[in-house]
This record gives C-alpha cells, sequence and structure tokens, in this order.
C-alpha cells in the first residue's frame, strides 16, 4: 500500500515532465539589441551629438595640453646639456608633476563623460523598456530576450528596428502612438 503513492507521484512527474517541451514549445520568444534600440532611435540620436560635442571639447582641452607637455619635454631634454643636474632634476620633476596631472585630468574626463552618457541615456532606456513591454503584451511574448546573449536567433525574431520606430512615433507624454 505505501507502494502506491510512489507511484502516483512517479507517474506525475513523468507526465509533467513529458509536457514540459510542450509548454515550452508553446512559448513566445523574440529578441532585441537594447544598445542599438537606444542609442538609434531620435533621442539616443540627439544624446549621442551631444556627447560628441562635450567630448570632442575635452578631447581638444587634453591634445592641447598634451602637445603643451611634449613641447616643455623637448625643450627640457634639448637643455639638458647647458643645466645643472640639480636644475634638470628640478624641472623633469615640474614635467612629471604636469604630466600626472593631465593623467588625472583624463581620468576625470573620462568619468565626466560616463556621467553623462549614462544622465542622457537612462530616460531612454527607461522608454525602449515601456516600448518592450507594450510589444510583449500585445503580441503575447513570454520573454524578450537581449539579442547579444542568444547564440542563434531567426531575423524574424529580432524586435529591434520595430522597437526603434515604435519609440520614434511615441507622444511627449511618454507613451507610445498607435
Amino acid at each position: 500500500m505505501k507502494l502506491l503513492p510512489k507511484i502516483v507521484a512517479c507517474l506525475a512527474a513523468i507526465v509533467a515532465l513529458a509536457a514540459a517541451p510542450a509548454a515550452f514549445a508553446q512559448m513566445k520568444f523574440a529578441v532585441v539589441d537594447v544598445q542599438r534600440a537606444v542609442m538609434e532611435n531620435e533621442d539616443g540620436l540627439r544624446a549621442q551629438a551631444t556627447l560628441k560635442k562635450h567630448f570632442d571639447k575635452r578631447q581638444q582641452e587634453l591634445d592641447k595640453k598634451q602637445t603643451e607637455l611634449q613641447k616643455e619635454r623637448d625643450q627640457l631634454e634639448k637643455q639638458q646639456k647647458t643645466m645643472s643636474p640639480e636644475a634638470f632634476e628640478k624641472k623633469a620633476a615640474e614635467w612629471q608633476q604636469k604630466m600626472l596631472e593631465l593623467q588625472t585630468t583624463f581620468v576625470e574626463y573620462n568619468k565626466e563623460l560616463q556621467q553623462k552618457q549614462n544622465e542622457l541615456t537612462q530616460p531612454i532606456y527607461t522608454k525602449v523598456t515601456t516600448v518592450l513591454r507594450k510589444i510583449a503584451t500585445q503580441e503575447g511574448y513570454d520573454a524578450i530576450l537581449e539579442k547579444a546573449t542568444v547564440p542563434y536567433v531567426r531575423d524574424n525574431l529580432d524586435l529591434t528596428d520595430r522597437v526603434i520606430k515604435t519609440y520614434n512615433g511615441m507622444t511627449g507624454s511618454g507613451s507610445p502612438s498607435k
């Protein structure tokens, strides 16, 4: 008599396992390149242009400082033979300090640029996620996966272009237009 519950449980497990592939086969999946969807919609392109202006300005500043330091270094090397060792060491230490300051500025600019990028793209990412939820709900997708994490997917399951188009059709109120 104790064997009967075990047999019933075993049969239930077999039925569940047999049904699992069928249930999985009925699930609906799609993929999206989130990075592309964020950066290639109208807001993303504007954000990229803003970031480029910001980056170009900072890059010009760094290039100017680097050119100045290179000239100082060349001049220091030319004057080395006419300077006392102490004077040369002092000038070399000053030059190294300036180079260190330039490297610190470079790191600060990179952090600033990353922060600016996050600031500009986070609202866009949020809206892209809203578009994805709307598409998933309307069309019955069980999951929309990041395209980069999927080794293979049919082209017709990639929703990226559609997400971009839907995003671009959104009204100012933040709700996608139909």
